[in-house]
């Protein structure tokens, strides 16, 4: 009988591996720092064989510090970074240049040059033209490295965002594969035929000889034979969307919010996508079976940065863990608003041109109230994403499903279920995405039964019930919308 699952979260600072045991718990875990480098203002870029280094390390110290062995592991499930582009040597299995990391500003131009493809681009793949999707990404590698284009055309050179790579490396070169949400953020793959799109590949001159087969997210992806002859991995998926598996978020409605540097919002939308027209992303959640369920996202450029910018920059607290507590020596934020928008503002404004503000200062205002407007912002954007779901999903919003570092502050939790007149939920185990790559993982060998076998190992440590009068919180966020607006026509052109 085997114990464990073993998930792998390969994130942008840090790559996890940890044991689950079959009961949904993180028994054991290990985890490495990762660096980035920054060889230019805005560039950001990562070295593969690091980042593949940091995944043989942290398995190794799992199995000591558990006194375990692959015996024991029933399978291995992947969680990734998205969009992080890698490209190597067929022959070799060597990369032929940095990957380049999904924040990463080096693409632009790329992007600005094809602008008037992007609503043909957004009709295929529910995304936006912009450099944090891998195609542009690719364009620049293969234009950047000797003769390119030709060896990816004569079928020398391979390309896999991280989960690829990873199973590449895990396989030993037998597995060159992709799933279905990773392939849904390269701006290559159509959402509506669930396969890659040949026109989309012509707009960038990428040849498909050069892409990863696409699979379902429990498919099975090959032996895992750099660590075992015997260990499969059977369950792939990018990380926001392992983070909404692992919430068991499997009905249409069901939303979590990701609370970390940034936000990260998805719905379950069910089985058809809607394509947004106010900002939103649409995106493949999983598909299983050949059945896909499909996402709306919205991402928020500054969550829980805003409490380290107010930690580093203003230096009133030490901690950022302290910011609560702080926040909490004054009754509210005496009218004052803090919109975060330091590289401007995500969805639903898309407005990088956008720069912070705070607004509603009198002389009574002090720093207490200033720090709790700053955690007040996070929820206060997070409702502007998720009204735009409502609407444009035609759902209503019950319960709304939490985890990342912010989920752990009390105040912030109690104001979002305010401020949305909902429920918050917070689970017990907060690694949901890695959770959510063991859960996949463990379904493809049946290690779990089904989805209600994995819905009843849900915990929750806290539930967050609405404390403010619906007329209260309204009012709150109409200040929130005005001090929006103010801070976007302080940079406006006009």
């Amino acid at each position: 009988m085997k114990k464990y699952v073993l998930a792998i979260d390969q994130g942008t600072t840090s790559t996890r591996a940890i044991l689950i045991n079959d009961k949904g718990e993180e028994v054991f875990k290990a985890q490495r720092p990762l660096e980035c480098l920054f060889p230019k203002p805005g560039w950001v870029e990562q070295d593969p064989n690091k980042i593949w280094i940091s995944v043989i390390d942290v398995i190794n110290e799992l199995m000591v510090i558990s006194s375990s062995t692959m015996d024991d592991v029933a399978a291995i499930g992947i969680t990734n970074q998205r969009e992080t582009t890698v490209i190597w040597d067929k022959q070799t299995g060597n990369p032929v240049a940095n990957a380049i990391v999904w924040q990463s500003k080096q693409t632009q131009e790329l992007c600005d040059a094809k602008m008037d493809k992007m609503e043909y681009i957004h009709e295929r793949t529910g995304l936006r033209m912009n450099p944090y999707f891998s195609a542009s990404k690719i364009r620049y590698i293969l234009d950047a490295i000797p003769d390119g284009q030709k060896r990816a055309e004569a079928g020398e050179l391979l390309f896999g965002t991280i989960d690829s790579w990873l199973i590449y490396k895990m396989t030993k070169g037998v597995t060159h594969a992709t799933d279905v949400s990773n392939a849904s953020r390269t701006m290559l793959y159509n959402i509506f035929d669930m396969d890659w799109d040949e026109s989309l590949l012509k707009i960038w001159n990428i040849p498909s000889c050069i892409l990863p087969e696409v699979k379902d997210n429990n498919a099975d992806y090959g032996v895992a034979s750099f660590f075992s002859e015997e260990v499969h991995i059977t369950g792939v998926a990018g990380d926001q969307q392992a983070a909404l598996f692992g919430q068991c978020c499997y009905r249409e409605g069901e939303s979590k919010n990701t609370y970390g540097t940034g936000c990260f919002m998805l719905m379950n939308i069910g089985h058809k996508p809607i394509l947004s027209h106010s900002g939103l992303l649409t995106t493949v959640a999983w598909r299983g079976n050949g059945v896909t369920t499909y996402a709306l996202e919205g991402s928020i450029y500054i969550g829980g940065a805003i409490v380290q910018w107010l930690r580093d920059q203003t230096r009133w607290f030490e901690d950022s863990c302290d910011s609560e507590m702080y926040a909490a020596k004054r009754p509210d934020t005496a009218g004052v608003y803090f919109v975060p928008a330091f590289v401007g503002l995500g969805t639903p404004w898309w407005d990088d041109e956008a720069r912070g503000a705070i607004f509603g200062l009198t002389r009574g205002a002090d720093r207490h109230n200033i720090t709790r407007a700053g955690l007040y912002s996070i929820a206060y954007q997070s409702k502007d994403v998720i009204d735009v779901m409502k609407k444009e999903a035609g759902l209503e919003l019950k319960v709304l499903r939490v985890d990342g570092g912010a989920s752990a502050n009390s105040m912030l939790m109690q104001f979002q279920s305010d401020i949305l007149q909902c429920e918050v939920h917070v689970p017990c185990c907060v690694e949901t995405t890695a959770l959510g790559a063991g859960y996949l993982a463990g379904l493809g060998v049946g290690f779990w039964k089904d989805k209600s076998d994995i819905e009843s190992n849900r915990a929750l440590s806290k539930t967050y019930r609405p404390k403010m009068s619906k007329e209260e919180a309204e009012k709150l966020y109409s200040g929130w919308l005005k001090a929006v607006k103010a801070t976007r026509a302080f940079t406006s052109e006009d």
